[in-house]
């Protein structure tokens, strides 16, 4: 199999909302398809960010005509992106049945998409990506190589957190606590969550608990 490493920057309701709001997503697309020239991308998005900036960010999704039958859970939501534009997923749909996503959309809170497909035939990646680049900013492509496919992607919900637990596990991401060496310690994740050590220590155990599992089940 051959595996493409991307990145996208370009005109995207979703990612300049990430951009403009500082949250990321994990995404994924389902049975996007264009009709009359208007693309229709349904999507599911796990948001991380503060919950201030997510609030605002689903605000926003709320006022935009084009996102249709938002339906928001936690910090999971489901969408419909209806836009005259065309935009990578649109590229993607009509290969959609050759090239398969090894890992979600990840859309960054500078509203860049890291994207990794594969495909059997090398020539389908390239034609996609010089499709891609017509309409893109910028692209990146960070590797393509004829490599053994351990892994398909297939998208599932995220396990339900609570507000505390959700906020506590995104601040010890964005705050450098899960790289090595540690950017930051406990009591500094606690003080900014305005709780104690022992409190912020347990909503995050309990979000680690909730999350590995499904992480875990990914990877056999």
């Amino acid at each position: 199999m051959w595996v493409a490493r991307f990145s996208i920057l370009h005109d995207c309701i979703i990612a300049n909302k990430c951009r403009e709001f500082k949250v990321s997503t994990v995404s994924q697309p389902f049975n996007v398809f264009l009709e009359k020239g208007t693309t229709h991308s349904p999507e599911v998005h796990t948001l991380w960010g503060t919950e201030e900036n997510i609030n605002s960010f689903v605000q926003a999704l709320k006022e935009d005509k084009r996102v249709k039958n938002l339906e928001v859970e936690g910090n999971t939501l489901f969408l419909i992106e209806v836009t005259k534009s065309l935009i990578p997923v649109s590229v993607w749909s009509s290969l959609a049945p050759k090239l398969l996503f090894t890992k979600p959309i990840n859309i960054d809170n500078n509203g860049v998409e890291h994207w990794e497909v594969a495909t059997w035939d090398k020539s389908i990646i390239n034609n996609f990506l010089s499709d891609v680049k017509k309409i893109a900013i910028k692209l990146d492509i960070k590797s393509i190589k004829e490599t053994k496919l351990t892994d398909i992607y297939f998208s599932r919900f995220m396990p339900k957190l609570t507000l505390q637990q959700r906020l506590a596990i995104t601040i010890a991401f964005e705050f450098g606590y899960y790289v090595w060496p540690r950017k930051t310690d406990l009591g500094k994740l606690a003080k900014a969550m305005g709780i104690s050590v022992a409190t912020f220590r347990e909503h995050l155990k309990r979000a680690e608990e909730k999350l590995m599992p499904n992480l875990i089940m990914q990877l056999k």
